[in-house]
């Protein structure tokens, strides 16, 4: 992967970049593809139709001439490429909200390749960019409704949810987000947190154990009729319960699917206001939430 001079990065070991390489590059062998930067109009416009076709819309998320500013003035546009063929990008860009960080805007992996860890090995490049470039951390949201990302982010990758973001992009109209609100977890990696470090720099592919929540209480079930159904609760722990497939619920029952939104906002909000912090994921699908230690 190109890089460029690596700069210090506070309280990380010298070698903390090059082993972030290392990660990255035995992620991309196991998902068999090979991550690089696109920066030609045609491999832009690639990356362009792939997420066109990843969000089902005739209105690409994002155009080739914003993919050619971003990259030339140096942000993160990068590709997974099986030989020739574009199975992957990723789209991030330096972020100074608090601190200098990179914020990842869009990344996606076609339908046909899903299964390869094709993603993984994306995030993992976009950490050791980063980490070469003396960034310290990486953000970027998702829909908490969507199970199979909040395990990925959460657990596989060691993101951290610090804000509840209602509503964030107002009304989407591609095929994926289409009538139902916009509401987005935002997340921050510290790249090279001994968390991050254990996970993917010491044995990457290992399974992750699974929290204690034997003395969790519920605060979010699924009802007898499988709508959602809260349970106020003080307890110092806490269990936010999320569908497998929220996707099918919105196309089998769309007015089901806004009620999950409504509750798990109203949980999730409720809880980080009440001084809770979404902790992780389960394998069963419950979001742990714990009592946020005082600073």
């Amino acid at each position: 992967m190109a890089t460029s001079p690596s700069t210090a990065l506070t309280g990380a070991a010298p070698d903390a970049p090059d082993r972030a390489a290392a990660a990255a590059t035995a992620a991309q062998a196991r998902a068999r593809v090979d991550v690089r930067e696109l920066t030609d109009i045609p491999a832009l416009r690639s990356a362009v139709l792939l997420f066109a076709d990843i969000w089902n819309t005739d209105r690409p998320p994002l155009n080739t001439d914003v993919l050619r500013a971003l990259t030339h003035a140096g942000n993160y546009v990068v590709g997974a490429f099986d030989g020739d063929e574009l199975l992957g990008a990723s789209v991030a860009f330096l972020g100074l909200r608090d601190r200098p960080t990179l914020h990842s805007h869009i990344s996606g992996v076609h339908a046909g390749a899903q299964g390869r860890s094709i993603g993984f090995a994306l995030k993992l490049h976009q950490r050791a960019w980063a980490a070469c470039r003396g960034i310290e951390s990486v953000t970027w949201t998702f829909d908490p409704l969507v199970r199979r990302n909040a395990y990925f982010n959460l657990v596989k990758l060691g993101a951290r949810a610090t804000e509840y973001l209602t509503d964030f992009y107002g009304d989407m109209t591609d095929g994926i987000n289409a009538g139902q609100h916009s509401d987005r977890l935002h997340l921050t990696w510290p790249l090279l947190a001994p968390h991050v470090v254990d996970l993917l720099d010491g044995r990457p592919g290992r399974r992750t154990a699974e929290p204690d929540v034997a003395h969790a209480e519920p605060r979010l079930v699924q009802g007898p009729d499988g709508g959602p159904e809260p349970h106020p609760t003080d307890a110092e722990a806490q269990l936010c319960w999320i569908p497998p497939d929220i996707e099918a619920v919105r196309r089998e029952d769309p007015s089901r699917a806004a009620q999950w939104r409504l509750a798990l906002r109203t949980a999730l909000t409720g809880a980080l206001a009440e001084g809770y912090e979404i902790r992780t994921c389960t394998r069963s699908g419950h979001y742990l939430l714990t009592r946020r230690n005082p600073s």
